[in-house]
């Protein structure tokens, strides 16, 4: 007897929507499907070749017209649907727009509720699960700054000139492209670089994307690190404090700063004693206060690459 083949896994993306509520707290947004006749949260199957964080935030602007800037990572969910296997990565994302509802083939209604009743009217266990980690209060909902490592610069033995005019070779390009068409999700708010050329043009197509400045910060160098840790822990710490208005700083540093930069800060990495990851075009997203943050890791913006979670 043949054996059984193996389904493949419908990969989907979608987002647990916040906004502050009247009163305190927040409130949620669930939707009605009429084709399953169901209470959910939006969501829907990746396009080929798309960003699962992209997918998310297009899905729920596509279902429920609201504006939104992209939080920390929520979790996964697994289910079985008729076509095999399905699971679902969602992020929590804060509404800052777009508060007019019209149906559509999708989604014929939409309620924003208190987290508990919103926890009470969906359908599915796995919605559940991803409302209960929005209603954590032990890590924030989103992070507050972008470390980016550089991208793909030439080889340092093949360059002649000064090392730090070294330049990104066309994959870095490619990777900064990636960089400039996912990252203003996160509403960024000020870019900042270390004095390097693969430093600031790794974040030069965020800068044309998002009409923002690109200011360098000298501190977070690689040897500047190295020679005045304190200083470049003191600017990431200063740009970690909480605003009340939604979107990040996004800063541009080196390999051989961001991971001594994440330990001094208490980020640790699958429960190892082991040096953070900071594979070049990734970046951490970090949020909260030392020993106690929100560390997401994107080691590539790219749907062929199988970030860590």
């Amino acid at each position: 007897m043949p054996a059984e083949r193996t389904r493949a896994v419908i990969a989907a993306a979608g987002g647990v929507v916040w906004r502050p509520a009247d009163g305190g707290g927040i409130e949620t947004v669930v939707v009605h499907r009429p084709r399953y006749d169901d209470w959910s949260l939006p969501k829907g199957k990746l396009d080929a070749g798309e960003n699962a964080l992209t997918a998310a935030v297009r899905e729920v602007c596509e279902e429920t017209g609201l504006q939104v800037v992209a939080g920390r990572r929520s979790v996964r969910t697994h289910y079985e649907v008729a076509a095999g296997p399905k699971h679902v990565d969602y992020w929590l994302m804060r509404a800052v727009g777009g508060e007019e509802f019209t149906p559509n083939d999708e989604v014929d209604e939409l309620r924003w509720l208190p987290v508990d009743d919103a926890s009470r009217l969906v359908t599915h266990a796995h919605d559940r699960a991803v409302l209960a980690d929005l209603a954590r209060e032990d890590v924030p909902r989103a992070p507050s700054l972008l470390l980016v490592r550089h991208a793909k610069a030439g080889s340092r033995r093949d360059w002649d000139g000064p090392d730090e005019e070294r330049p990104l070779e066309s994959q870095g390009r490619r990777q900064a492209a990636q960089l400039a068409a996912v990252l203003p999700l996160f509403g960024p708010r000020e870019l900042h670089t270390a004095d390097r050329v693969r430093c600031r043009q790794t974040l030069e197509p965020l800068a044309a994307a998002t009409g923002l400045e690109l200011h360098t910060l000298r501190a977070l160098g690689e040897e500047e690190y190295a020679a005045d840790p304190r200083a470049g822990l003191d600017a990431v710490e200063a740009m970690l404090a909480p605003s009340p208005e939604p979107g990040v700083r996004v800063v541009c540093s080196q390999g051989g700063a961001i991971p001594s930069v994440l330990v001094s800060l208490g980020v640790r990495f699958e429960g190892t004693r082991l040096h953070p990851p900071a594979a070049k075009g990734s970046v951490w997203a970090l949020g909260g206060r030392p020993g106690a943050l929100l560390a997401d890791y994107y080691r590539e913006f790219d749907p062929d690459a199988d970030a860590p979670r």
